[in-house]
C-alpha cells in the first residue's frame, strides 16, 4: 500500500477542506439570502464543476496558474517556485473543484433556517457575524457537517483535475487515486486492489458516522 501517496491525500483533503469552510460559509450564507436579480448566475458557476468534465477544468486551472499566467508570475516571483505540478497547486485546483461539494450543501442548511430567529437576533441587538455564529450556524450545523464531510471525502478520490494540474510526482503530487492508477498500469492488481479497499472502507466509515451524528444532532432536545 502507497502511504505516502495515502498521506498526501490526507493532507490535501484537510487542507483544501479548511479553506472551503472558509470561503465557502460567507459564500453559501449570502447565495441564500441575496436578492441579486442575477443569482442565479453565481450558482452557475458555483455549480459549474458538478457537470464539466475534470479534465477540462484541470486545463483552464493549469493555463491559469502556468508560468506565462499573471497569476503563475506573480506566485513565481514571491517565493521563487512555480505553481503547475506542484501540491500549492494542486491545492488551488482541488478548492475550485470540491466548490460545489462545499457550498451546496451549506446553502440548503442556511436556506431552511427560520428567518423569524435571525430577525429576533438583531431586535435584541446582536451584529449580524454574532446572529450568523450564534444562530444559524447550531441550526444549520447538521447540513454544514454534511457539506464539510462530502467535501473531504471527494477531495480524497479527485484524479482527473489531479493528474492534469499536479501530475504523478512521488512524495509532491501523487495522491492516492494517481496510485492505483499507476499499480493497474502495472498490472498490480492485488496492491491496486488493497489500496482501493481501504479507500473503500474509509469512506463507508466516514458516511457513516456522519449520517449518525446527523441523526443525532437532529433530534429534538428532551424537555422536562
Amino acid at each position: 500500500m502507497d502511504w505516502q501517496a495515502i498521506s498526501l491525500s490526507l493532507r490535501l483533503s484537510a487542507c483544501t477542506t479548511v479553506i472551503l469552510i472558509v470561503l465557502g460559509l460567507p459564500l453559501a450564507w449570502w447565495l441564500a439570502n441575496t436578492r441579486w436579480r442575477w443569482r442565479f448566475l453565481a450558482e452557475a458557476v458555483v455549480a459549474l464543476p458538478l457537470v464539466l468534465p475534470p479534465t477540462v477544468l484541470g486545463f483552464y486551472v493549469l493555463m491559469a496558474i502556468g508560468p506565462h499566467s499573471p497569476v503563475g508570475q506573480f506566485y513565481e516571483s514571491l517565493f521563487g517556485q512555480r505553481l503547475p505540478f506542484s501540491f500549492q497547486g494542486l491545492l488551488i485546483a482541488s478548492v475550485l473543484y470540491s466548490l460545489p461539494f462545499a457550498v451546496q450543501p451549506f446553502m440548503s442548511a442556511f436556506a431552511t433556517v427560520d428567518r423569524r430567529m435571525i430577525e429576533a437576533s438583531w431586535c435584541l441587538g446582536v451584529s449580524s457575524f454574532g446572529t450568523f455564529r450564534r444562530v444559524v450556524l447550531p441550526l444549520a450545523w447538521p447540513g454544514v457537517l454534511a457539506g464539510i464531510v462530502l467535501c473531504f471525502a471527494h477531495t480524497m478520490g479527485e484524479f482527473g483535475v489531479v493528474l492534469m494540474v499536479g501530475g504523478n510526482l512521488p512524495g509532491v503530487t501523487r495522491t492516492i487515486s494517481v496510485s492505483i492508477y499507476d499499480e493497474v498500469q502495472a498490472l498490480n492488481y492485488a496492491a491496486a486492489n488493497q489500496t482501493a479497499l481501504a479507500m473503500l472502507f474509509f469512506s463507508f466509515f466516514v458516511l457513516s458516522l456522519t449520517y449518525a451524528l446527523q441523526r443525532r444532532l437532529l433530534q429534538p432536545w428532551p424537555t422536562r
